[in-house]
């Protein structure tokens, strides 16, 4: 299936790219988050009729992207109590909500679905680098401190 992009997403391409995607992934993710559109004839022409709007757009999400990846700088560093036995381990873990709500109380602006923990949850005491990503292009790292209550 072929597809104009509309916006840059991951490993397919940037804004006008077109892109040949599986069906499915076409069909189920891209077009209705509104990423892409059919590649036919018409499409084409009004794409390059709305260029010029969709770079833009694009440019303010940067930019606003940017501009919270410099709040999360500034914050740093995050603190959470949790309970934990003697050796360190967690009675329970702390998630993306739980690091969620910890950033934005401390001033940050994110969501769940931007905190990337590929190796699951936080299970021990200590200190995790956190990467969250604002934007296919910004990654902001964050420190997060857990200690026992």
């Amino acid at each position: 299936m072929e597809v104009i992009l509309l916006e840059k997403v991951g490993k397919l391409g940037g804004i006008g790219d077109t892109a040949n995607v599986k069906a499915g992934f076409g069909r189920n993710y891209l077009i209705p988050q509104g990423k892409a559109v059919f590649a036919t004839e018409a499409n084409i022409a009004d794409f390059e009729l709305r260029r010029a709007d969709l770079e833009a757009a694009a440019d303010a999400k940067l930019a606003e992207a940017t501009g919270r990846a410099a709040k999360l700088a500034e914050i740093g560093t995050v603190t959470i109590s949790a309970i934990a036995g003697d050796e360190g381990k967690l009675f329970g873990s702390v998630g993306t909500r739980e690091l969620e709500a910890a950033i934005n109380a401390a001033g940050g602006e994110i969501t769940k679905s931007e905190i990337n923990l590929p190796e699951g949850a936080l299970r021990n005491v200590g200190e995790f680098a956190v990467e969250v990503q604002l934007h296919s292009d910004v990654t902001q790292s964050v420190t997060v401190v857990i200690e026992a209550e």
